[in-house]
């Protein structure tokens, strides 16, 4: 267990777990800050736990989540989010149960609660598409004018 003074905020190196307090990260480390309500760190295991209103901030990958918890695994490179997952990432998402990933790999793994479906929303970029070339959808007008009364009505 992590002494009180540290619980509610951790950075990670992906290489080797570090407390916030570390000396500033080198060039080939890429820090990973968790906030939440309580962590644990096992160094036997290299196993790190955030539990409650985890956030989870991770800049050299542009990664933002949050979860109920996340469990970073610093030997398998891995970290696994559980509880309402939302993540983003350059502007694409997903959402699930559970979130696994892969470090090394770039990777996202996403598992839903049962009988439901994990979301994904991607930026997709269409160079063959351009939004002026496109016209406006016709939208249908209806007017109702009132009769002029410099016309005669008919049979007069």
């Amino acid at each position: 267990m992590l002494p009180s003074m540290f619980m509610g905020a951790i950075a990670l190196s992906t290489n080797k777990i570090s407390l916030a307090q570390t000396s500033p990260p080198t060039a080939d480390s890429r820090p990973l800050t968790v906030r939440s309500d309580i962590q644990e760190a096992d160094q036997k295991t290299g196993v790190i736990t955030a539990r409650g209103n985890v956030q989870l901030f991770y800049p050299a990958r542009q990664i933002q989540a949050t979860a109920a918890q996340a469990q970073y695994f610093s030997r398998e490179r891995r970290i696994i989010l559980t509880g309402n997952v939302y993540v983003l990432q350059n502007g694409n998402s997903i959402r699930g149960e559970q979130v696994v990933y892969l470090i090394d790999e770039g990777r996202f793994i996403a598992v839903p609660q049962a009988n439901r479906q994990v979301e994904s929303i991607y930026l997709v970029s269409d160079p063959n598409l351009n939004p002026q070339a496109t016209p406006p959808p016709k939208v249908p007008t209806t007017t109702n004018r009132p009769q002029s009364n410099n016309r005669s009505p008919r049979g007069r």
